[in-house]
């Protein structure tokens, strides 16, 4: 029974699914394809070592003292860099640093939402994103994806009869469906950004575990084509790419909210850790992270391989995916009815977690799926989780 001293609007919020089956993949002998966290053994240990202590023996003073609530002005700079190799152009005046991409979506949620505002999102979408939108008392409609992400399509037919506020989307090798948005679809979302005037939160944390050689444009890049620039705002962070304990993400946004966005931060908890930051643009500094995302693409992609490998010939006759061109996640679907968050009691059994895939849904949720991430596993026990599946079944 709930205490009626808390707010109606946290109480309605739902805890993640996510951080509950943690507790699962701690327990012993339990292989986890469930956390969707980076690789530990990949962190590149010694370039942090050095980014340190140039912080320790340069930047000392700035790192432990307060700084300004949009972030320091170098790494707003460095980003600004970053940036210009994903095809987006920006000066560090739009740029906000903030706590992870996940304080950058609460903060948007609460800046742009009025209680009752429509919010579009994919089926599935990523949870800790419903979780900002329902507590900002949004009303929440969604449309379907497949293979080539988001169907515009739906989307189209929906805001000709509906005002919408804002549509959240992870474009690039996303969470959790692992689907990336075609060029084509691109290109038509943000042209209906324009024509239907509504906001476009792109949020692009894996951009650059890139499978493939292909690169693939943001939508922010499509915006600035069209003149459309002022609808759509990007967020991205260091989490998958360097060390999510720092807790170093950024929002690049158009003037008419990032002033409304650096007021809220300034009311939330004043500016990022200014030691965070220090120690993410020293690093940066070290010209070290090509290689390192070259190291990550390598591995990722390896155990994407296998596991797309072993579903085939091991599950191939009960399970359908798509295969991922890049990121941390594997999206399955049931080939006949059942239910995902009932059969994990099974699969625990046996020792092995995933995460149900009904929890990803603002609404109508298919309980014939589930997500399964692959990169903090390795390839023996991939082959053994996949086994303990099968076993299961």
């Amino acid at each position: 029974m709930s205490d009626e001293r808390i707010s109606a609007k946290v109480r309605n919020v739902q805890s993640s699914a996510i951080r509950e089956l943690l507790k699962h993949s701690k327990m012993e002998g339990v292989i986890s394809l469930g956390g969707g966290i980076p690789n530990p053994d990949l962190f590149d240990r010694e370039g942090l070592q050095m980014a340190m202590d140039k912080v320790l023996s340069e930047s000392w003073k700035d790192a432990f003292q307060y700084g300004l609530s949009e972030g320091s002005p170098e790494l707003r700079e460095a980003i600004c860099q970053l940036s210009a190799q994903r095809q987006i152009t920006c000066t560090t005046d739009e740029v906000v640093i903030t706590s992870g991409s996940q304080q950058s979506l609460d903060m948007l949620a609460r800046v742009l939402i009025n209680p009752g505002d429509v919010i579009v999102v994919e089926r599935p979408t990523y949870l800790a994103a419903l979780q900002c939108f329902q507590l900002a008392e949004a009303r929440l409609a969604s449309v379907g994806t497949d293979g080539e992400g988001m169907k515009v399509d739906e989307l189209e037919a929906l805001v000709k009869t509906t005002t919408i506020k804002a549509v959240y989307v992870v474009p690039t090798f996303g969470n959790p469906g692992g689907v990336t948005l075609s060029d084509e679809r691109r290109q038509k979302l943000v042209e209906l950004s324009k024509r239907y005037n509504f906001v476009i939160i792109e949020d692009d944390p894996y951009s650059e575990i890139n499978f493939t050689d292909k690169q693939f444009k943001p939508l922010t890049a499509w915006a600035q084509e069209i003149d459309n620039s002022d609808n759509v705002i990007y967020t991205s962070t260091f989490s998958k790419i360097l060390a999510p304990g720092a807790r170093v993400g950024w929002v690049i946004a158009p003037e008419w909210i990032k002033k409304q966005i650096v007021t809220l931060k300034q009311a939330t908890d004043l500016h990022t850790s200014s030691l965070s930051q220090s120690l993410t643009y020293h690093y940066l500094q070290t010209g070290r992270l090509p290689a390192q995302l070259k190291m990550i693409r390598a591995s990722y992609k390896e155990k994407c391989d296998t596991l797309c490998g072993l579903i085939e010939s091991e599950l191939g006759e009960h399970l359908s995916f798509h295969r991922p061109q890049g990121g941390m996640f594997l999206w399955a679907k049931f080939k006949y009815e059942k239910n995902t968050t009932d059969w994990l009691q099974q699969t625990l059994a046996k020792g092995v977690v995933y995460v149900p895939g009904e929890f990803f849904y603002a609404d109508h949720p298919e309980q014939s799926t589930l997500r399964m991430s692959y990169v903090s596993v390795t390839e023996a026990n991939l082959k053994e989780a996949v086994a303990r599946l099968k076993a299961s079944l």
